[in-house]
C-alpha cells in the first residue's frame, strides 16, 4: 500500500499489524526498506523520519508511539516513489561479483607508508578539491577490467530530478575531459 501511495491503505495494514502484535520491529523495519527501495533519493529524508518513528516509538511507549510510526507511514506513502537506488545497488553489486578479483587502481590505493608508496600507490590521484567543480575530470574510479557503467539512472520524481541533473552535469565534464585528450 506504502509503495503505491495509498495513504488508507497503508494506515489500515498498519493498524492490522499493530492490532495482531505488539511487536513494533518488523513494522518499523519494513518501513525503513521501503524508505530505502521503493522510495530511495526521490525523497532521502524518508529514512530519517522512519528512524525518527521507531526512536520515538521506544521512547514514549506504544500508545503515543503508534502515532509517531503512523506519522512515517503516511509520509512514506505519500513522499515521491523511486526504485533508482535499488535497481544501481544490485546492478553494481552484480558487475562486481564478475569482476571480483579486479585490481584497485594504483591511483586509488593510499600510500600509508614508504612501502605503498615505492609500490606506487596512490601515483597518478586528483585531488577532486583542486579541480574547477571539484570533480578532477580525467581520474578513473572503477577498475580497468569494468567498462564505465551507469548504476544509477535517477528517476523524474522527487529529489532525484536534481540528482539526475547533477549526473548529466557530471557526464557533460567527463565527455568534455575525453575530448580535451
Amino acid at each position: 500500500s506504502v509503495r503505491g501511495s495509498s495513504v488508507d491503505g497503508s494506515l489500515f495494514w498498519f493498524a492490522r499489524a499493530t492490532l495482531a502484535s505488539s511487536d513494533i520491529t518488523p513494522i518499523c523495519r519494513r518501513l525503513l526498506a521501503i524508505a530505502s527501495e521503493d522510495i530511495g533519493n526521490a525523497d532521502p529524508k524518508a529514512l530519517q523520519v522512519c528512524l525518527n518513528a521507531w526512536d520515538i516509538y521506544h521512547r514514549v511507549g506504544p500508545q503515543e508511539g503508534e502515532r509517531a510510526v503512523a506519522q512515517a507511514v503516511i509520509y512514506c506513502a505519500l513522499a515521491p516513489k523511486s526504485n533508482a537506488v535499488y535497481t544501481a545497488f544490485k546492478l553494481a553489486k552484480k558487475i562486481a561479483k564478475q569482476h571480483i578479483h579486479s585490481d584497485v587502481p594504483l591511483h586509488l590505493r593510499n600510500p600509508t607508508s614508504e612501502f605503498t608508496k615505492a609500490l606506487k600507490h596512490g601515483d597518478g590521484y586528483q585531488y577532486a578539491h583542486n579541480y574547477e567543480f571539484a570533480i578532477a575530470p580525467e581520474q578513473t574510479y572503477l577498475p580497468t577490467s569494468v567498462n564505465e557503467t551507469d548504476f544509477y539512472s535517477p528517476q523524474e520524481r522527487g529529489f532525484e530530478k536534481q540528482l539526475k541533473r547533477k549526473v548529466a552535469f557530471l557526464n557533460e565534464l567527463k565527455r568534455r575531459g575525453e575530448k580535451e585528450k
